[in-house]
Order: structure tokens, then C-alpha cells, then sequence
């Protein structure tokens, strides 16, 4: 018998033995009087003649070739597109909480130090944590208080609900976000309570933040944490959007104001230079401040819904014709 055939039967006859037989390599090798290395090698050739086809089927209604083209485009560690049915901004929010729930949930191992920012969308998040037991996981406050202490949106009450959910330890900022001049920003930031949270915030293995967005309506506006001549100034500098009180323009380049030298906070340095940082935000108003995120690389993760997901992709083949 011709020796090519022989081989293309060993071939066939192998993967049949592994793919709907379910063998083990090694029983195969002991089957077929080969060494185990051989399996190996046979099966990778039996994938190269095409004897092998392997088909992997995206659960129906899933967003997997969607989350794909994000992350092949934007060179994400990993998209999560949720559907969102309904496109007011609260069912958004509402649907992006779940998704960002079970996602950072799938993340933890157990030994992880998660720092968070502040915001809305990120309430929602926190308000769909299942109850867990992560005792040896610290959860930190990466900016100090913004808006009403008493407000769910504030820093120190979304890491304490967290922590809280996983039955973790809590790290709390004792400082406001912003404060009136540099001199008082760098007092509180010596206070060694206050510079050690912070310190440990920068050690993060995960950062879970807002996309926030300077339009009338924001939770950042709406929360009076500026003045009007300091976004005024922003938005002549470029601004689009910001991550914990740190902004940044259309194409994800830092911007400065005079805002920077006043706020109690991890900078946007320290931010992306945690290992995964995870950017929740969806909705039509979102749109630019997370194609800008994307832009300056300064997240890692991005948990939006398919309408946003779909606009991101648009633009970019418009940019591209």
C-alpha cells in the first residue's frame, strides 16, 4: 500500500481516537504503538491536512464575534458586550451591572487587591455583586470622596458595599476628591494614613472605574465636584472625558488643568499602570469618551453594550473608507 496513504490513515485513525473516542494521548499511544510525543505530533498534523476541522460555535444571542472585533481593534485584554433591550440610560446602567458583576466575580481569585472609583455606572455594578467569601481581598478607594458624603455613587461607599458582598477587607480614603489648593492636597496626601491608601491603590491588581463624560446631565456635573470656569478650561484644552477626576482628550492623551494639583488621587500614570484596569460605561452619549479611553490605551477591559460596542466599530470603518 502506498506509504502516504498508510500515513494519512494514521492519521485519521488517531484523531478519530481522540476527538470522538475521547482517548487520552497516552492510551492512544499504547493503542497504536507510538510514543506519546507522536500522538501529539499526529494530531497537529491531522489538523493540518484538514482531516481535522474544528468548528467553535458562539452561544446563540452572545456577543462573542462582537467582543472579538473590540478586542482584535483595539488590542484589549477582553470586551464584554451586553444586550442591552431596552436603550434608556438607567436599563443600560442596570444591564452593564450585571455583566460587570459576574466579570469582576470570574476575575477573583481570592488574593487580589480591587481599586475603584466612583460613579454611577459603577453603583450598579456594586449593587449586583452576589454574595461571596474572598476574605483575603482587599478593596481600595483610588480618589477621595466626590459629591455628598451620603450619596450610593460616593467612592467610600461603593468600596464598602463591595467589600462588604465578597466579605473582604475595605481600605477607605479619609479625604475629599479635590480640595481647594495644592497646599492642602499635599498636607492630606503626608498624612500616612491617606498616602498609604493610595500607595496601596497603585499595588492594584484590578481597577474597576467609570468613563465619565463633561456634558450637562453627568454624574460629574450634576455632582457640582467643578466649577464652571474649571471644566470651561478643560474643554479648551480638549477634554472629552476622565477616570477618577483625571481627563483626558478625543485620542486619550492626558490633559491638564488646574484641577490636578487639588485632587486627593491616584493620577492617570498610576491608573494605567495597573494590571487590569476595567472600564465600565455604554449608552449613545458614551460613545466618544470610550472610543477616547480606547484611543490612549487606558484601559484594558471594556464591559459596554452592543449599541456602543457597534458604534465604536462604525467609526472606525468610516475613518478607514
Amino acid at each position: 500500500m502506498d506509504s502516504d496513504i498508510q500515513d494519512r490513515k494514521l492519521l485519521y485513525k488517531v484523531a478519530k481516537a481522540y476527538y470522538e473516542d475521547n482517548l487520552t494521548q497516552q492510551q492512544i499511544a499504547g493503542r497504536f504503538g507510538i510514543s506519546r510525543v507522536k500522538v501529539s505530533r499526529v494530531l497537529s498534523r491531522a489538523r493540518d491536512a484538514g482531516i481535522v476541522q474544528i468548528s467553535i460555535n458562539p452561544p446563540e444571542s452572545s456577543n462573542a464575534d462582537l467582543e472579538r472585533e473590540i478586542e482584535a481593534r483595539y488590542g484589549l485584554q477582553e470586551a464584554i458586550v451586553a444586550t442591552a433591550a431596552d436603550l434608556s440610560v438607567s436599563a443600560i446602567a442596570a444591564e452593564l451591572g450585571l455583566v460587570g458583576a459576574r466579570y469582576l466575580t470570574r476575575c477573583l481569585q481570592g488574593h487580589e487587591v480591587v481599586a475603584i472609583s466612583w460613579g454611577s455606572t459603577l453603583l450598579s455594578v456594586v449593587d449586583a455583586l452576589p454574595s461571596a467569601s474572598f476574605p483575603d481581598v482587599r478593596v481600595v478607594q483610588m480618589i477621595g470622596g466626590l459629591g455628598e458624603l451620603e450619596a450610593k455613587v460616593h467612592g467610600s461607599e461603593l468600596v464598602r458595599r463591595m467589600a462588604q458582598a465578597f466579605g473582604a477587607r475595605p481600605r477607605l480614603l479619609h479625604a475629599p476628591g479635590i480640595v481647594k489648593t495644592r497646599s492642602v492636597r499635599d498636607a492630606l496626601v503626608s498624612d500616612s494614613q491617606v498616602g498609604e491608601t493610595l500607595e496601596l491603590a497603585a499595588q492594584a491588581d484590578i481597577a474597576f472605574v467609570g468613563l465619565g463624560e463633561l456634558r450637562r446631565g453627568s454624574t460629574l456635573l450634576e455632582a457640582g465636584v467643578l466649577a464652571e470656569s474649571q471644566i470651561q478650561e478643560l474643554r479648551t484644552k480638549g477634554a472629552v472625558g476622565d477616570i477618577a477626576l483625571r481627563f483626558f482628550s478625543e485620542n486619550g492623551a492626558e490633559v491638564l488643568g488646574e484641577t490636578d494639583a487639588q485632587i486627593v488621587g491616584l493620577d492617570l500614570t498610576a491608573i494605567k499602570n495597573i494590571p487590569r484596569v476595567i472600564g465600565v460605561a455604554g449608552g449613545r452619549s458614551k460613545v466618544t469618551v470610550v472610543r477616547a479611553a480606547l484611543a490612549g490605551k487606558l484601559i484594558d477591559v471594556l464591559i459596554t453594550d452592543d449599541r456602543t460596542a457597534g458604534s465604536l466599530l462604525r467609526s472606525e470603518r468610516d475613518e478607514q473608507a
